[in-house]
C-alpha cells in the first residue's frame, strides 16, 4: 500500500512570539525533524510551510496565501501527492514525541474506515495526528469550512494513546507546552531518544 505524509508547518506561532515553531528544539532536535523521523517510509513526505533546510527527499510547499490556515495548507500538500498514493498521514509539525509506532497503529486502525485519528489522554481527537485514505481526504477537502475537525467523516477509527511516558499527542503551541516537552524529555532521556531518531 503506497503511503505518503503531509506535515503542516505553517502558522504564525503568535503564542510563541512569532518564531519558526517547527525549528524549535527538544533535546537538540527540531520539532519538524522529530515528526519527519516518525514517517521514514512515507513517499513522498510533504511539508507545508517555510521551514528552511529539510532532508533531500522532502517536498516543501506553501499554501496560498501563506498563513491561510490548516485546511488550505492541507489542500496544498495533498495537491502534490501522486495518484498512486493510497493512504496519507496528516500531521502537525510540533509533535516532539510522535513515534513511528503510533503512525503504524493509525495505519493499521484505518482498516475499512476513511480516516483514523489519535486520541489524547482525555479521549479528545487530535485531528493533526491522523491517517487518511487519500480519496476520502481529497473529497473532504472540498469543504468550505476552515476547521480541520470538520473534515472528518463518519467512518473514522479512533486510536487510544500508547501507554508511554511521553505523550505523543503533545503539541507545542505555547511557551508552557514547549517547556513541558523539554522537561519531560530531560526526565526520560531514553524514551525521548527512542521517540525520534530525528533527522538533522
Amino acid at each position: 500500500m503506497t503511503f505518503a505524509a503531509v506535515v503542516l508547518a505553517g502558522g504564525a506561532a503568535r503564542r510563541l512570539g512569532g518564531v519558526a515553531k517547527p525549528l524549535l528544539t527538544v533535546e537538540g532536535s527540531a520539532l519538524l525533524a522529530r515528526v519527519l523521523a516518525a514517517v521514514p517510509d512515507a513517499r513522498p513526505r510533504v511539508v507545508v510551510g517555510r521551514v528552511g533546510e529539510v532532508p533531500a527527499d522532502v517536498v516543501v510547499t506553501v499554501e496560498d496565501p501563506p498563513g491561510a490556515g490548516p485546511v488550505p495548507a492541507l489542500r496544498a500538500g495533498v495537491a502534490l501527492l501522486p495518484a498512486d498514493v493510497q493512504t496519507v498521514a496528516v500531521l502537525a509539525a510540533d509533535l516532539p514525541f510522535l513515534t513511528s509506532g503510533t503512525v503504524r497503529a493509525l495505519r493499521t486502525a484505518l482498516g475499512d474506515q476513511e480516516a483514523a485519528v489519535l486520541l489524547d489522554a482525555e479521549g479528545r481527537r487530535q485531528h493533526l495526528v491522523a491517517c487518511w485514505r487519500l480519496g476520502a481526504l481529497r473529497a473532504a477537502l472540498e469543504t468550505t469550512s476552515p476547521r480541520v475537525r470538520d473534515l472528518y467523516p463518519v467512518r473514522t477509527a479512533e486510536v487510544p494513546p500508547a501507554q508511554a511516558r511521553l505523550p505523543e499527542y503533545l503539541d507545542c503551541d505555547t511557551p508552557a507546552d514547549l517547556d513541558l516537552a523539554r522537561r519531560l524529555a530531560a526526565q526520560n532521556p531514553s524514551s525521548s531518544s527512542s521517540a525520534s531518531t530525528a533527522e538533522r
